[in-house]
């Protein structure tokens, strides 16, 4: 039986267990104490949730220690009721003051067209970091919470963050590889994701638009940055990687109207568009968002192509998004 073991346990904790579920369940709810809960290596199907606050789940390696489960999007509930995005998670971190570690979370759900979107991981929650991990799945992969103010339509946001109050906590993502198709890197938090691969797969290409332009085989990011918020995402010397065509994945379109997204010193790979970013065919947004690149490399550089709505940055703005800068906030928070 694969086992799991708990790292500085009181002394009435058991020393192991036989799912990550039961050891998560063995911490208290109003917990104050640095716990780890070490996961030895293994295929762990299991739809999990944390809610505890100063928790760090470590494997032994990312190829090695697999957290993966199928829910999706199309998949409808027990009571027949959808599902929806919002409910398809494969782990849920709900909390503050959380680390992962060497694992992958995936989830398993295929092909898009019949699951829809499908969460590996849903971040919500402030002093996230996450390091050294997979985080595989083909639509809405990432899911860094929390969730916009509100729906664009009713029961959008069926799930477990729906009612709760919205608060944009910072996450970090290092030495990470994240992949997909359709805007699996999308939501709220402020995120700086530091040396990276942000992988788009091939998975199924959109339809051609009316207009007849060749098809779109996928979006990176899906930001919704709230509209005070001064940052949204950040990759820093991330490279962008791909299985797709030339010139077939945008790096970016806005999930709202406010969205934030800008790229230091990453290396791009030749599916991204020269477009560079999309407006999601709202026009008003292109007065709102904030798309911005600073020494882009590869194939997929092509500053004097992107959309004019995106911005190249100086050496003196791109100093503004340093980690710490990004991160740091009221409480001076250095995550490494």
């Amino acid at each position: 039986m694969l086992k799991l073991t708990v790292s500085n346990a009181p002394d009435s904790w058991d020393a192991s267990f036989s799912s990550i579920a039961e050891a998560i369940a063995k911490i208290p709810a109003n917990n104050t104490e640095p716990v780890t809960i070490l996961i030895k290596p293994g295929i762990y199907h299991e739809k999990l949730e944390l809610t505890q606050p100063y928790v760090t789940l470590k494997g032994e390696t990312a190829e090695n220690t697999i957290l993966t489960y199928d829910d999706c999007a199309s998949l409808p509930m027990p009571d027949g009721t959808k599902r929806g995005t919002f409910r398809s998670y494969t782990l849920l971190v709900k909390s503050h003051d959380i680390t992962l570690s060497s694992l992958t979370i995936r989830n398993a759900a295929y092909p898009r067209s019949r699951a829809g979107q499908a969460i590996a991981l849903y971040a919500d929650g402030d002093r996230l970091i996450i390091k050294d991990c997979r985080l595989e799945g083909y639509q809405d992969t990432l899911f860094t919470g929390p969730l916009p103010p509100a729906p664009l339509s009713p029961g959008g946001f069926t799930g477990p963050g729906e009612f709760d109050e919205r608060i944009v906590g910072r996450q970090f993502y290092k030495n990470c590889y994240i992949c997909g198709d359709i805007d699996f890197i999308f939501g709220s938090a402020t995120a700086y994701f530091e040396n990276c691969e942000i992988a788009s797969i091939y998975s199924e290409p959109l339809p051609c638009d009316k207009n007849g332009n060749p098809p779109v085989y996928g979006y990176v990011t899906a930001a919704s940055t709230y509209e005070n918020c001064p940052y949204g995402y950040v990759f820093y010397n991330c490279r962008f990687t791909g299985t797709c065509p030339d010139q077939s994945v945008y790096l970016g379109r806005p999930w709202r109207n406010f969205a934030k997204t800008v790229l230091l010193n990453c290396h791009l790979g030749g599916h991204i568009k020269q477009e560079g970013f999309h407006d999601w065919n709202k026009k008003e947004a292109q007065n709102t968002i904030f798309y911005a690149e600073y020494q882009s490399t590869g194939k997929g550089a092509a500053p004097n192509m992107r959309a004019p709505y995106v911005q190249s940055l100086d050496d003196s703005k791109a100093a503004s998004y340093t980690k710490n800068a990004v991160l740091s906030g009221p409480d001076n928070w250095l995550p490494d």
